[in-house]
């Protein structure tokens, strides 16, 4: 069986086959390591037209997600969740994302917490959002991308999904494919070249192709808090604070 179990609670699955139907993300569902599945909110609607959304109570611009077909569509990832033996553990509630612009913003940190997890459940909301009731009684995490708003929540648990696949064994092909990259170790990722070494008068620093490996992870380092220091004080900072406590070496904030 799978590594992980991702369940995508929406009303537009096809965009979330599309994307996981390319690329690194289709082979690590071949070789089952994941397992992906959308379930379309509306096929759960018990509304003869099949509609999902209603004008908020107190009034107010747009609509809002109503709670029958969403809390519908977790009963039956809830049951097949049971015939994976996926809900086994009673005491240990399946991680349920919401995706909205109030909750806690993602980061690497997270994403290496969820890729532990056995199961993960999305939901995407639309229009302004879905009905509180339904954050309370089954959401677990809401989760935001970023401090900006879009028109669904399909988008962030792409990206999401995407993040967290990469950190689980066998979906990489290499091991160290993500631990030196931006954000490992609070530094962002040292510049990287390719062939030809000399590209429209740009040339390939001679260290990068010295073959002095020593001399290289040295380069890389120091260009990578050079890049920190001037794009994200905020990273730098905890670089500084973590090498402080770890050494006595004392990189300046």
């Amino acid at each position: 069986m799978w590594d992980i179990r991702i369940n995508v609670m929406t009303l537009f699955p096809d965009m979330i086959y599309s994307y996981v139907g390319e690329s690194i993300i289709k082979r690590a569902v071949e070789k089952e390591i994941l397992d992906i599945k959308a379930y379309n909110i509306r096929d759960y609607s018990e509304n003869k037209h099949k509609k999902v959304d209603d004008y908020p109570f107190g009034g107010g611009a747009g609509m809002v997600m109503t709670p029958q077909p969403i809390y519908s569509t977790y009963e039956k990832i809830m049951e097949d969740m049971d015939e994976l033996g996926l809900n086994s553990d009673t005491n240990k509630k399946s991680r349920l994302i919401y995706l909205s612009p109030k909750g806690r913003t993602f980061d690497q940190n997270m994403a290496k917490e969820l890729a532990s997890e056995e199961s993960i459940t999305f939901l995407c909301g639309h229009y302004e959002g879905v009905d509180q009731r339904i954050i309370d009684l089954i959401v677990t995490d809401e989760v935001s991308i970023g401090d900006y708003v879009l028109t669904g929540g399909e988008l962030p648990a792409l990206v999401m999904i995407d993040s967290i696949a990469r950190l689980i064994p066998g979906v990489l092909n290499k091991q160290e494919s993500f631990e030196d990259e931006t954000f490992e170790h609070n530094l962002l990722e040292y510049p990287q070249y390719t062939r030809p070494r000399e590209f429209m008068g740009l040339e390939v620093p001679q260290v990068v192709i010295s073959g002095n490996h020593k001399k290289v992870d040295e380069w890389r380092l120091e260009e990578s808090k050079k890049l920190t220091k001037k794009r994200r004080k905020d990273l730098w900072t905890r670089y500084c604070k973590e090498i402080n406590v770890k050494t006595n070496k004392k990189d300046k904030i």
